[in-house]
């Protein structure tokens, strides 16, 4: 068994750190909240009243805290973990950070001849509690190996993503996309009950097409991923129908500023001279606009 350092007791943090308790590890713990740290010493782990405490003997350090400055204190601050780490132990961020703090803190490790991985989490405190954690695990094949036993104690599924700062990558990904589809999905909810339409109706449609399926599964694989942009459904019929889905909105009263922005990506998608390509094609147009190269003809 592995002697842990946990830095971070919150709602995640402590049911994490629970797990790695009664998985039979040696936890050394640190939190602000010093009840957090008290409830978790009950269940048999040290509690420390210094971040660099939480270093002594540890093969791995592990944190979960709010924002990457947090982080960088805890790790590089003055009588921070570096401080007290010795040179073979793993630290492994399991934060929501940007990815580009992230770099930088595997790389600032590195230079002092520390290794340092990132393993954010998806689901819920739920899922913390019960150990069934998704843990998207940005490291070395070696390093994650390593860490392994200690994902597999807080969770039930990890997924390499391919390398350090990649875990950290997919993660903000995923949110972006579930955050902004949670918007979306709002606004054509509200616009469905002002008009008079049954929610069972709409649900029992846009589960089955890729509105409530969506693109990822369904429109892009046959498509754009496979460099077809020949129309299946076209830019300007994608265009036009949104168009009166949002003329619609103003008439009866319903704000749909996510539609509204969305309008503005099919007309440059149509000014580039795409309306009569696959609606799919959008993903060749912000390429192009990033200055991507674009991979469908």
């Amino acid at each position: 068994m592995a002697t842990v350092g946990f830095i971070g007791l919150g709602q995640m943090g402590a049911a994490m750190a629970a797990n790695l308790i009664k998985g039979g590890h040696d936890l050394n713990l640190y939190d602000i909240n010093d009840d957090a740290v008290a409830a978790l010493a009950a269940k048999g782990g040290k509690a420390c009243d210094r971040v660099a405490a939480v270093a002594e003997g540890a093969d791995f350090v592990i944190t979960m805290l709010p924002n990457g400055a947090l982080v960088r204190s805890v790790l590089l601050g003055e009588e921070g973990v570096v401080a007290a780490l010795k040179k073979d132990a793993l630290v492994i961020d399991m934060s929501t950070i940007h990815p580009l703090e992230t770099d930088g803190l595997i790389a600032d490790l590195a230079a002092k001849g520390i290794e340092m991985m990132e393993a954010p989490v998806g689901r819920t405190s739920d899922h913390a509690i019960a150990g069934t954690l998704l843990i998207l695990a940005g490291g070395t094949k070696a390093q994650i190996e390593r860490a392994q036993p200690l994902f597999d104690l807080m969770g039930s599924e990890t997924v390499d993503a391919g390398g350090p700062g990649k875990g950290i990558r997919v993660k903000i990904i995923n949110n972006y996309m579930s955050i902004a589809l949670n918007a979306l999905s709002a606004e054509a909810i509200a616009l469905a009950e002002k008009i008079g339409l049954d929610f069972d109706t709409a649900m029992a449609v846009m589960s089955g097409t890729p509105a409530g399926k969506g693109h990822f599964t369904t429109s892009w694989p046959n498509k754009v991923l496979k460099g077809d942009l020949s129309p299946a459904f076209m830019i300007d019929l994608a265009h036009k129908d949104l168009g009166i889905a949002l003329d619609l909105a103003n008439q009866v009263g319903v704000p749909m500023p996510m539609g509204a922005a969305s309008r503005e990506l099919y007309n440059m998608s149509r000014i580039a001279g795409r309306g009569r390509q696959d609606w799919t094609a959008l993903l060749e147009q912000l390429r192009d606009l990033s200055g991507m190269p674009t991979k469908a003809n």
